[in-house]
């Protein structure tokens, strides 16, 4: 576990970033920190990117530190709350970017392909929001991640879009159930993003096609996925509740 961070001990607004060594995560952890928030940058198996990411915000002033956890796994996302909780005094942002995205055609997708998806997208999801939920301090912004293909109907996304429909029905129902708190609770839904995981493996036609698709006739980029993030989780955001932002340049 890292401890990297800058001097200051008690910043007035604090973020747990879930999967924060992955192109988006580590988009919206440094959007997050140039604005004085610190920032707990979560991974599952990227340590060295994780620690790199935390080191980057610090050397640039900002308040970060890197800790592990596997986010299904209630007893390690609770001790990363508690870490995060004895170095910063609690949680005011969580953001939960951690997923994963295994293709094929319903008819042959493997049980064991679509059972590691669900652990993932959708029990972890549940574990950090239930701990959201329960530690977030008046103020506070959870943001869940969903997806655009939840309204594409793009064959072979099939079980990775079911995962992605769980996440926006746990959290709009979530945002009603934390009346009073002064929580909100919403969903990005990014369209198609240029990170390394999404072109991994992709042709330079299949990604100009994909390009091509919403009419601003480009990939979104990390940056752009951050900032509607930031919006969220601001105080600009703070009457946005319960709803799902489709971050994806009017592609759907």
């Amino acid at each position: 576990m890292s401890t990297t961070q800058s001097t200051e001990e008690t910043p007035a607004r604090v973020a747990v970033v879930t999967g924060g060594s992955g192109g988006i995560g580590t988009a919206v952890a440094r959007r997050l920190a140039g604005h004085g928030t610190a920032v707990a940058v979560h991974y599952a198996g990227r340590a060295e990117q994780a620690e790199k990411v935390a080191a980057e915000i610090t050397a640039g002033g900002g308040t970060a530190v890197a800790l592990p956890g596997d986010v299904a796994d209630p007893e390690q996302m609770e001790a990363l709350f508690d870490t995060v909780e004895r170095r910063f005094g609690g949680v005011d942002v969580v953001v939960n970017t951690a997923g994963i995205m295994l293709l094929s055609p319903l008819a042959e997708m493997s049980l064991d392909d679509f059972d590691r998806m669900h652990r993932v997208n959708v029990r972890g999801t549940f574990v950090v929001s239930q701990l959201a939920a329960r530690r977030l301090r008046p103020g506070g912004a959870l943001v869940n991640f969903s997806t655009s293909l939840t309204r594409l109907q793009t064959p072979s996304y099939a079980a990775y879009a079911a995962t992605k429909g769980a996440v926006e029905a746990m959290t709009l129902i979530l945002a009603r159930e934390l009346r009073g708190r002064d929580v909100t609770v919403n969903a990005v839904a990014p369209g198609p993003t240029a990170t390394p995981l999404f072109l991994d493996g992709k042709s330079e036609e299949l990604i100009g096609r994909l390009a091509a698709a919403a009419p601003l006739e480009r990939l979104g980029t990390p940056e752009d996925i951050a900032e509607a993030v930031a919006f969220l989780a601001g105080p600009g955001g703070r009457w946005i509740n319960g709803q799902v932002l489709y971050a994806n340049g009017g592609i759907a």
